[in-house]
């Protein structure tokens, strides 16, 4: 078993002051694969005193300092890329493939771009030919509490740490306690790379105790969180009290829209895309809203691609989903599943229990619900496991009517050949993305949500933009 107790904080690994041990459970077997300990507000006291020391140097180094720190944590990164992988396949059930393809893939994407977007950032610029005296700065927020979740680890990590070494702020990074394991071996690049000490702390530890000691700590400038809405606004109440700066990422209950001149991949692949991780994306299309000329055929086919739809062991190769995350997400999904029935929602594929010949793990049946009205709890839940509501509509404003009835606001997809009829729907959707015939959003494209979905944007320029403070100068020659 991994022994994974220490913290990172001032560029060593310390002890905890109160240990408090706990089992990091790989989802696949049910049994515990690392052991690691929680943070008190002792330890989070000393990660903050650090970085706040660190900050008086680190916030006015050079972009060229940065950026060399930067290419030197890239190329360790790579060199690590197996041992990160392997670390997502035992903390959260990610499959061999996926898990480094995509899990550890978008960490390197992200590190890859903000290392470009800094290359290209002015930090000083005037304000314009019409007063040259006038400056427009760009400073680092300061010391930040980085909070990031167990579903996409590495992804998360790297949206929050790389732009906060860019700008220039030093930070506290508390990564979620049911999935560690690829964060510490982050620090262990960053203490390679040799970055200054206190500049980056790694705190482990739960969001009752050490993350609330984290977001209502007085020397903490600004939060950026990654989790569910609840969460988001516990801490947004802890932000408040002393006007930190906030940027959270949380739930989404996408809708897809699939017109009936959708492309002839559509319909599996908006189930795949709900599917995959297991369903644990906070941007799923999880409500596939389908035209009614082809709603019926829609049903059809996703009856069989789901009948069809590997669960297996994330320790093999292949295109398969693996179990979620824990006991604890298990249940909750089962219990929406048997929701989805009790309401009336007719069940296509999957249902409740565990796929057959999968006794042992958090495995959910991939599940598709036909006929569903969107005021039912599946349609309105995030329920974070591999299940699709599927809602017949008539005309193009009864789809978007349906898709904007949520509190949440993330990700919207639109599946149909009519370009026009693509814009004028993208326009209309209440949503921070739209995914238009699977085309995707790009690695550098602002990645947040409206509503509930969260507050500002993670990735390329304005990903940097969220941990910089605008400074304007007049008189400056």
């Amino acid at each position: 078993m991994i022994e994974k107790r220490n913290f990172y904080i001032n560029g060593s690994w310390v002890p905890p002051k109160n240990p408090k041990d706990i089992e990091v459970i790989n989802p696949a077997t049910e049994k515990n694969c690392a052991v690691i300990s929680l943070g008190s507000k002792e330890d989070i006291n000393d990660a903050v005193l650090a970085a706040k020391e660190a900050f008086k140097t680190w916030g006015f180094t050079s972009k060229e300092e940065r950026l060399s720190l930067l290419e030197v944590f890239y190329s360790l990164y790579k060199k690590r890329w197996n041992d990160i992988t392997d670390a997502i396949i035992q903390e959260m059930g990610a499959p061999k493939d996926f898990a480094s393809k995509l899990q550890t893939g978008t960490g390197a994407s992200h590190t890859k771009s903000f290392i470009r977007y800094l290359k290209e950032f002015e930090f000083e610029k005037p304000l314009g030919d019409h007063a040259k005296n006038q400056r427009i700065i760009y400073e680092p927020k300061g010391v930040c509490a980085l909070i990031t979740p167990w579903n996409w680890p590495i992804n998360q990590v790297t949206l929050k740490v790389i732009p906060a070494l860019a700008s220039g702020c030093t930070m506290i990074l508390k990564p979620s306690e049911l999935a560690p394991l690829s964060a510490m071996i982050i620090a262990e690049l960053i203490d390679e790379a040799k970055f200054p000490k206190g500049v980056f702390n790694l705190v482990n530890g739960d969001g009752e105790i050490t993350g609330d000691a984290l977001t209502s700590h007085p020397d903490v400038n600004m939060i950026s969180f990654t989790g569910s809405t609840r969460a988001g606004a516990l801490i947004s109440q802890n932000a408040a009290k002393d006007f930190k700066r906030v940027s959270l990422e949380l739930g989404g209950k996408g809708a897809n829209i699939i017109f009936e001149d959708a492309d002839a991949e559509a319909i599996e692949r908006g189930a795949f895309r709900c599917f995959r991780n297991s369903g644990q994306s906070c941007n799923a299309p999880t409500r596939m809203l389908v035209e009614k000329s082809i709603y019926n055929e829609a049903i059809k086919r996703l009856r069989k691609y789901t009948n069809e739809f590997k669960v297996d062991d994330p320790n093999k190769n292949g295109e398969h989903i693996g179990p979620v995350i824990s006991e604890t997400q298990f249940n909750k999904i089962q219990g929406l599943i048997q929701k989805g029935i009790d309401e009336g929602a007719k069940l296509v594929a999957g249902g409740v229990g565990k796929p057959n010949g999968l006794n042992d793990g958090y495995y959910v049946k991939p599940t598709v619900f036909a006929d569903v009205k969107n005021e039912m709890e599946i349609a309105r839940t995030e329920i974070f496991g591999p299940v699709l509501s599927v809602i017949p509509f008539e005309t193009e404003e009864e789809a978007i009517k349906i898709a904007n009835d949520t509190d949440y606001g993330l990700t919207n997809y639109i599946q149909t050949q009519d370009k026009e009829k693509v814009q004028r729907v993208a326009r209309k959707l209440r949503s921070g993305m739209v995914d238009v015939n699977g085309a995707g959003i790009a690695v550098d494209a602002p990645f947040g949500g409206f509503k509930h979905s969260g507050i500002g944007r993670e990735a390329g320029k304005e990903g940097l933009l969220e941990f910089l403070e605008v400074k304007s100068v007049g008189g400056w020659n």
